[in-house]
């Protein structure tokens, strides 16, 4: 009785951590990042990128952005572009993102990460066709 009481109560929500410091819920709210690299589009061919972008995860798997990627020094065509698309955290606090970015010729942008700071802090680098990385810091 006192088990179905915590599940009742709602104390679960932490048993649900999969035996690690990190799930989904660890990156919730608003990560300003920066973002830096290389495009690789072709053997010996590198473009130098830039850029800065808000991306907002919900706690559920999901993400939300904006951002401002200056690509070998030309700026985009918007002020402001907007991608969304899944996230996955693992309890070892690693895990994967894919950014869609409607209209885009590299979307979708997919990502591996790492968690570190408790949540505080993301590292990315973009898997494949780039050698890109990005920090970003939660806001708060």
């Amino acid at each position: 009785m006192i088990v179905c009481g915590l599940l009742a109560s709602g104390v679960s929500a932490r048993a649900d951590s999969h035996d690690g410091p990190c799930s989904n819920r660890t990156l919730r709210g608003d990560y300003g990042f920066a973002i830096e690299g290389l495009l690789l589009p072709a053997p010996g061919v590198t473009i130098p990128v830039r850029g800065v972008a808000m991306t907002h995860f919900d706690g559920k798997g999901n993400l939300t952005q904006v951002d401002h990627v200056v690509v070998d020094g030309t700026p985009p065509a918007a002020e402001w572009t907007f991608g969304s698309g899944p996230y996955t955290v693992n309890s070892d606090c690693t895990g994967t993102a894919t950014i869609n970015v409607p209209g885009n010729p590299f979307s979708p942008v997919k990502l591996h990460l790492v968690v570190v700071k408790e949540g505080k802090e993301i590292h990315t680098v973009v898997d494949a066709g780039a050698a890109v990385t990005s920090v970003g810091i939660r806001r708060d």
